[in-house]
């Protein structure tokens, strides 16, 4: 049902269009948040608009390269032009090298805490000023099972899982007098177009599912179904919380 976590023009500001993030923002956008979406890919913030306008809503898109963190208050100020100042807040940028410790290069270990940690902080902190400002706010970050789970050939991508795990309960702690609850989704092994080449090839989708309690991968509309919710007043009295979408992968 259309707007039952009352999301109906609420500005709102999703960073990142792939898998995930391309569904939470349609997701948002359902429930009547009125979504900017940006992106460097043009492509996928296309593809992304023409599935909200398929689906009877609209998504706003902006190309934006967010690895610098004036880049960061561009965006921020752009979006606030376009719709106001972002009531919801998604980060949903991030991206994994597979290579053990030892054969890891080092432009790959800072571009990849650059990516996934330094934007978080720098667009987390430029949105975070207008809703402490506005005495209102949800912002939600997308983590990962890898931030809790010591992973072979994920250092990266695990330390900065880890990091954007306390980054978030940083957040929420100093912003929760202000009306401002900072969340993160961690999924665990889901399926998108980004993975689904990986899961194909050498048996990786059998390996998966046979470590989920579940036995099966996740779908992205799950993710984006917790994201949205956590955007809402329905999760008012939920803040600093890690909510693994994972079928149980943490448990085992």
């Amino acid at each position: 049902m259309r707007d039952w976590l009352a999301l109906s023009g609420r500005p709102a500001l999703v960073v990142g269009a792939g898998g995930l993030g391309g569904a939470s923002a349609l997701s948002l956008a359902a429930q009547g948040a009125d979504v900017v979406l940006a992106d460097l890919d043009q492509a996928k913030l296309e593809a992304t608009s023409r599935a909200a306008k398929d689906l009877g809503s609209e998504v706003r898109v902006l190309v934006c390269d967010v690895r610098t963190p004036q880049a960061c208050r561009a965006l921020v100020d752009e979006t606030t032009a376009l719709v106001g100042t972002p009531q919801i807040f998604l980060h949903a940028v991030g991206r994994n090298v597979r290579t053990s410790v030892l054969e890891l290069g080092d432009d790959d270990w800072r571009q990849i805490v650059e990516l996934n940690l330094s934007t978080a902080y720098w667009l987390g902190r430029e949105v975070g000023r207008g809703m402490v400002d506005a005495g209102y706010g949800r912002m939600v970050f997308l983590s990962s099972v890898s931030g809790l789970l010591a992973h072979s050939r994920h250092a990266p991508y695990a330390a900065t899982k880890g990091g954007l795990n306390q980054l978030v309960r940083v957040m929420a702690r100093e912003w929760a007098p202000r009306g401002v609850t900072v969340n993160a989704v961690a999924p665990g092994y889901i399926e998108t177009d980004l993975t689904r080449a990986h899961l194909d090839t050498d048996g990786h989708r059998q390996e998966l599912e046979s470590l989920v309690p579940t036995g099966r991968l996740g779908m992205p509309h799950e993710v984006a179904d917790a994201v949205t919710f956590l955007a809402s007043d329905r999760a008012a009295f939920i803040t600093g919380h890690i909510l693994y979408v994972d079928g149980g992968r943490v448990l085992v």
